[in-house]
């Protein structure tokens, strides 16, 4: 179970890595899709996208920094980081258009399994 966590603590780190890339390199074609905003709006918002972005890339270096060396892993750092993740997935896919399950599925349901592994490797 160690190693699943590790993995999963991994995978959540990788995908974050990914979302602050789209959110500071590829806004004008990712917020139409993922907010509902329209072209002038995006436009707009392309600094709030890139300062998103910047956080994104905060959550995956502290999951990063949890996972130590392979496969250890640093169970207090993996569950604050990993516990962020869930929220602001939930608290995205709440505000960010009736329920975006977008969001849920790609940001909180890794976060959520990767914490429920955490928890099981007791």
């Amino acid at each position: 179970m160690a190693l699943i966590s590790w993995l999963l603590v991994a995978l959540v780190a990788i995908l974050h890595i990914a979302f602050m890339a789209g959110e500071m390199l590829a806004w004008g074609k990712l917020a139409p899709r993922v907010a509902g905003l329209q072209p002038p709006c995006v436009e707009a918002t392309k600094p709030i996208g890139k300062n998103q972005g910047l956080y994104n890339g905060f959550l995956a270096a502290g999951l990063l920094w949890s996972l130590g060396s392979a496969p250890s892993l640093d169970v207090r750092l993996a569950v604050f980081f990993a516990g962020c993740v869930l929220i602001a997935g939930v608290f995205g896919a709440l505000t960010l258009k009736p329920i975006n399950r977008g969001l849920l599925l790609a940001q909180a349901l890794p976060a959520l399994l990767a914490l429920i592994a955490i928890w099981l490797r007791g």
